[in-house]
């Protein structure tokens, strides 16, 4: 009796252990297709559902991006992944391709961008303007001055060391930092030889458009900012705007997609979709619409044809991207 249960028992392992080597012999599903587990790798980012974009801080700081991203991720169901930096910044996330497109606000940089290969189908969106905020005793006394004539007045109170007389500047090669560089040169003044090291009155923050602006009501300093991100600031602000005329002062948005002869991982179908329903009469109503309900007025005034494609405009905002 005793030989025959160790043979039984015997025989039970043996059993057992060819089951659990059969087990480890499954092949995988015809193609490959492995239920992901433990260690399985997942889409690439730039998968068909996935759309990376870089975009600038004052589209995100107003809220807009919010709302885009709600409407269209209903519709469509691609998971938009925004990364808010400044637009030299995401105009470099581009290069790399590491994000799909960019929707920036820096003109001369986004032509370079695209000159150089790296972007293609540019879409301008919508514009607003720029504008100087400064304490409401206005210690430089720049208000309703031209905005050139106002970064002079600036540069001599602040050499001269005049009483509360401060500027922070972006400081992070964003648009609002370009821009606040030709105003400047404008001015007559070299940037990198006369403006950063001007003193203690010039202050850069590296950051962005919300921060600076928070920085800047610390300070009691003189900032250029988009009107669309003061404006969802201004609750929170005893800065006022102080120049808020001049072309110079004009702001206008593009979206870009990032070429896939660059980077052939990149998702060029989405971000042409993305684009197109960006220029979408629908789209622009949204965008003509947004902040009006909050503050009074729109933060963004959209760009149609014909007048897109005339000064100061001079870009494509109608025209479809075939895919």
């Amino acid at each position: 009796m005793k030989t025959n249960a160790t043979l039984l028992t015997a025989g039970i392992i043996t059993i057992l252990l060819i089951l659990a080597l059969c087990a480890g012999c499954t092949s995988p599903a015809p193609g490959g297709n492995e239920t992901p587990g433990a260690g399985a790798t997942t889409a690439p980012a730039s998968g068909g559902n996935v759309l990376r974009i870089a975009t600038t801080t004052s589209l995100e700081n107003t809220g807009l991006l919010a709302e885009l991203e709600q409407v269209y991720e209903s519709e469509t169901g691609v998971d938009l992944q925004f990364i808010a930096q400044g637009t030299g910044q995401s105009i470099d996330s581009g290069r790399r391709g590491d994000v799909d497109l960019v929707l920036v606000h820096a003109p001369a940089l986004e032509q370079q961008f695209i000159d150089d290969g790296y972007g293609i189908n540019p879409r301008c969106i919508a514009y607003n303007y720029f504008i100087i905020v400064g304490p409401e005793s206005d210690p430089a006394g720049i208000a309703n001055m031209t905005p050139v004539e106002a970064f002079r007045t600036l540069y001599a109170a602040g050499t001269n060391e005049t009483a509360g007389v401060a500027f922070v500047s972006r400081g992070d090669n964003s648009g609002t930092h370009n821009q606040e560089k030709v105003l400047w040169e404008e001015a007559g003044y070299g940037y990198d030889t006369e403006i950063i090291d001007a003193g203690a009155w010039y202050v850069e923050a590296g950051k962005g458009m919300g921060d600076t602006l928070i920085l800047a009501n610390e300070q009691q300093a003189y900032t250029l900012s988009d009107e669309g991100t003061y404006l969802s600031f201004a609750d929170r602000l005893d800065l006022v705007p102080v120049v808020a005329q001049g072309a110079e002062l004009l702001n206008r948005y593009s979206a870009i997609a990032v070429n896939p002869e660059m980077h052939p991982d990149v998702n060029a179908e989405g971000a042409a979709d993305f684009i197109n329903w960006l220029i979408s009469d629908e789209t622009k109503q949204m965008i003509g619409e947004f902040g009006t309900e909050e503050f009074g007025k729109p933060l963004f005034t959209p760009l149609y044809a014909p007048e897109c494609t005339e000064p100061p405009f001079n870009c494509t905002c109608a025209e479809p991207i075939t895919t």
